[in-house]
């Protein structure tokens, strides 16, 4: 009775227990180990259709890449074949298999990677070219300038262009500080682009800021509903303007020039302010307020100390840009150049004075030696 039933379990155990590994089950029937041979013949054949489709790719990739890439190919699917060739036969079916296809994806993942790595150095070639300076910089890099940070890419041309050209720089003429001295206190109503788009009106409005013509204007013409005045500024602005005409005209008989009045109050030398930041600009100082009282006291009108202070601003009585802008080193050169100008005049007109005072010397003695 023991027997049978040990040949029983035996055929039970040779039909669920697997091959475990490369020795086989030594303790199994033959007919166990005949069963373990037949996967060993499926996977040669696996591992022949596996060479063939291997063998496949390998033809495709030669006709599509060019000559110098399918030589590296074709040696490394040779190695590929040999080291697949060279498995070791004892392993079983399973684990032979397995690593087949493992060496098998290997390879594709290292053939798609080596075909990935050439076309992206293709692709990288514009970019090498780039690093070696040709676009590194922006074109036009070395036109920009940097300006005061209330110049933006928003602002309007007029005042960009304003800021550039004009805001800054010392002005000596008399009708152009009495035209910036209007445009200053019309900032009271308006702003700086408003005005400098109506410059033109205000020019002929204002017969070209000729303090003597406009000191003659008739108040009642100049406020009546529908001229060009009118729409410019209210009834107390252009009261205002004609009256700072009039007493520019007394400065000038006063003092030779308007020019020489305003900028005795800052000894006749830009103030260089040498600002960092915009917050730092302040909207008046203590010589504005100098200048304004002294004024108001003169008979101007619409002349408080944020006018004043905008009215040096422009006239460049004061160099407010900031540092970091390219106008701040020209408006300082400017304003050298200015003043060698003025020595140079000064020592010419000095040596004039002291050629006529010797030339009458000499015509004194001599007209003194002939009388006696």
């Amino acid at each position: 009775m023991s027997g049978p039933r040990l040949r029983s379990m035996n055929v039970a155990e040779s039909e669920t227990r697997s091959v475990l590994g490369p020795g086989g089950n030594k303790s199994g029937s033959l007919s166990c180990r005949k069963q373990g041979s037949k996967p060993m013949v499926k996977a040669e054949k696996l591992g022949k259709e596996v060479r063939e489709r291997k063998c496949y790719e390998v033809s495709s990739v030669v006709a599509s890449s060019p000559e110098s890439h399918s030589v590296s190919v074709l040696r490394r699917h040779e190695q590929l074949l040999h080291s697949n060739l060279s498995l070791n036969a004892s392993c079983s079916s399973d684990a032979s298999t397995d690593s087949f296809h493992s060496r098998a994806s290997t390879g594709r993942l290292t053939r798609s990677n080596s075909l990935g790595c050439t076309r992206k150095r293709s692709v990288s070639k514009p970019r090498s070219v780039a690093s070696d300076g040709v676009l590194e910089s922006p074109p036009d890099a070395s036109k920009l300038k940097k300006t005061c940070a209330w110049v933006t890419p928003n602002t309007e041309s007029c005042y960009a262009t304003f800021h550039d050209e004009e805001w800054g720089v010392p002005v000596h003429d008399d009708k152009k500080l009495f035209e910036l001295l209007v445009l200053s206190s019309a900032l009271s109503e308006l702003t700086w682009p408003s005005i400098l788009s109506k410059r033109h009106i205000f020019r002929e409005v204002f017969a070209d800021f000729d303090p003597v013509t406009v000191s003659k204007f008739n108040e009642k013409k100049m406020m009546t509903p529908g001229t060009a005045a009118s729409s410019l500024l209210s009834d107390l602005k252009l009261r205002a303007i004609i009256e700072n005409a009039r007493q520019i005209s007394k400065v000038i008989d006063e003092f030779g020039s308007f020019d020489k009045y305003v900028w005795s109050f800052v000894n006749h030398k830009p103030i260089v302010s040498r600002f960092r930041y915009p917050r730092q600009v302040p909207a008046k100082t203590p010589k504005a307020d100098v200048i304004s009282k002294d004024l108001v006291r003169r008979g101007f009108r619409s002349v408080g100390p944020t006018v004043v202070y905008s009215f040096m601003q422009v006239a460049g009585l004061t160099n407010d840009h900031l540092m970091s802008c390219f106008r701040f080193q020209e408006c300082v050169s400017a304003a050298e150049g200015k003043e060698e100008n003025t020595t140079k005049d000064d020592a010419q007109q000095k040596g004039c004075d002291n050629v006529m005072e010797s030339n009458l010397s000499i015509a004194i003695d001599a007209l003194s030696f002939s009388s006696e």
